[in-house]
């Protein structure tokens, strides 16, 4: 299996760190991918990525309390028996959304 260049490990760690809120924040990575002569605004556009990501899980996780939060406060509903004829479609939102400024994280 061939290597990765150093540039694309830093800029995978960086990505993770900040998506994951590491305390490091993955400026040591920032310096590294200086000294690779990483071109500032390709950094810019992992940075971005990455805060769409983690800010994208928050929400959805965000979202799902909520619902169990209220679940837990409803009213009990009555038992109606299945349908086996009802087929309802379920649409999957995409695997990602792109970012504010419309780079993609997929």
């Amino acid at each position: 299996m061939a290597e990765m260049h150093g540039s694309i490990v830093a800029l995978v760690s960086l990505a993770a760190n900040i998506a994951s809120n590491h305390p490091k924040q993955g400026l040591c990575q920032v310096d590294k991918l200086k000294e690779y002569g990483v071109a500032q605004e390709q950094i810019d556009s992992v940075i971005e990525i990455a805060r769409h990501i983690r800010d994208e899980a928050a929400q959805q996780l965000d979202a799902r309390f909520d619902e169990a939060y209220a679940a837990a406060y409803a009213p009990a509903k009555a038992k109606i028996p299945a349908d086996p004829f009802a087929n309802i479609a379920v649409v999957q939102p995409p695997c990602c959304t792109p970012t504010a400024s419309g780079k993609a994280c997929c």
